[in-house]
């Protein structure tokens, strides 16, 4: 199903978590939601077709990276980045905020926005709220994110009260730079750090703007994840039921049942492709390092139960062998396993809150992910 708004609608809650659709001109996005990380307009390691048979609903682009390589305005004239990357579905693109801010002494802020150098060839570009929003209309995405000041944690009360206000005025710039875009929406950014009152503020003035979605970002940036899930507990409720809620960044699986648990329906993380890229699979039995010298004569598959055919056609002493020589096909089929793991997570979270099961799911995930995976030896 496809819509001319973009719309969201409440399927199922148990408790705090949900299961909803976030309803686009391209298509539909089942939440709770992972969007793989593509940052320069590929999943690493993987061919499109291939992200979308895992059951992928939409992907995130990154507005910083496409500005430098190949540019925006390049990406517009081969007839926007859904064609430019063979990507039928939706796409949310971040501000590029979050990689600006990262490069400390390669930028400059100030109230218009940041002045910096590109870590490609030292040129300098300005980011302004209102090119953010240029850019990723140049790019065409679905979903686009206004431009933020995000600081790491631990940060003083002043640095992240006057991060927090920067971005609710960038916010209000990037409202009236988006207009009314048909099918497309703009989603506000919530900050305040580890700060209660400075979040509730962000959010309060984020939801008088009346935005189709809000993140929350400003986590994932140092703090334990018992700050990160405390903030969550906070901030959720003060948000708008009706309207789709994505955690920025993050992350983990364990992350996401618990975000899931607080209320939040969209995720992004670059963990399951890089973690396929250094010798890391996820699993139904927590985390395998395929570099461990124990699966070197391994015959099992990752998970023989698993519908991914990288999970469960190849040994693990194969996967062993690939990571350990340094051989591209050894990511290429980890990252493939990753991401299917990922998607099925995802959707065995959404199939537990329609039927009502998801604190049993939650606990059953938990206990496989315990009770581990038995090695077996060969010879």
């Amino acid at each position: 199903m496809m819509t001319e708004n973009f719309a969201f609608r409440l399927l199922a809650c148990e408790r705090n978590a949900r299961h909803g659709e976030i309803l686009t001109s391209r298509g539909i996005v089942r939440t709770p939601a992972f969007m793989p990380v593509g940052t320069t307009g590929t999943v690493k390691a993987m061919y499109m077709e291939q992200v979308r048979e895992l059951g992928t609903d939409i992907i995130l682009g990154n507005t910083y990276h496409l500005m430098l390589r190949p540019g925006a305005e390049r990406i517009t004239r081969l007839g926007g980045l859904h064609k430019f990357i063979r990507w039928n579905g939706p796409i949310l693109t971040d501000s590029g905020g979050f990689q600006v801010m990262s490069l400390a002494g390669l930028r400059k802020l100030n109230e218009n926005g940041v002045i910096f150098q590109s870590h490609i060839d030292g040129a300098y570009y300005e980011m302004t709220p209102e090119r953010s929003i240029e850019i990723q209309g140049l790019l065409d995405s679905d979903i686009q994110m206004q431009l933020d000041q995000c600081i790491a944690l631990p940060a003083s009360l002043d640095e992240m009260q006057r991060a927090m206000e920067m971005s609710l005025r960038w916010a209000e710039r990037c409202k009236i730079a988006f207009g009314l875009q048909s099918g497309k929406a703009m989603f506000g950014i919530v900050q305040g750090g580890d700060d209660e009152k400075l979040r509730e503020y962000s959010a309060q003035a984020l939801k008088m703007m009346d935005l189709k979605g809000y993140a929350i970002g400003g986590l994932a940036v140092g703090e334990s994840q018992e700050v990160m899930l405390r903030v969550l507990d906070f901030i959720c409720p003060l948000l708008p039921n009706k309207k789709p809620r994505y955690l920025m960044g993050v992350g983990t699986p364990d992350d996401i049942l618990r975000s899931v648990a607080c209320g939040i329906d969209m995720f992004d993380c670059v963990m399951p492709t890089r973690a396929g890229r250094h010798g890391l699979a996820f699993t139904r039995f927590g985390k395998i390092n395929l570099l461990n010298v124990r699966h070197a004569e391994d015959p099992r598959p990752l998970d023989e139960q698993s519908s991914c055919p990288a999970a469960r056609g190849y040994s693990r002493a194969y996967l062993h062998h690939l990571v350990k020589s340094g051989e591209t096909l050894g990511g290429m089929l980890l990252t493939w396993n990753n991401l299917a793991y990922y998607q099925q997570l995802m959707q065995g979270i959404r199939d537990a809150i329609e039927e009502g099961r998801f604190a049993a799911f939650d606990t059953e995930v938990r206990t496989l992910w315990t009770k581990g995976d038995i090695p077996v030896y060969c010879g």
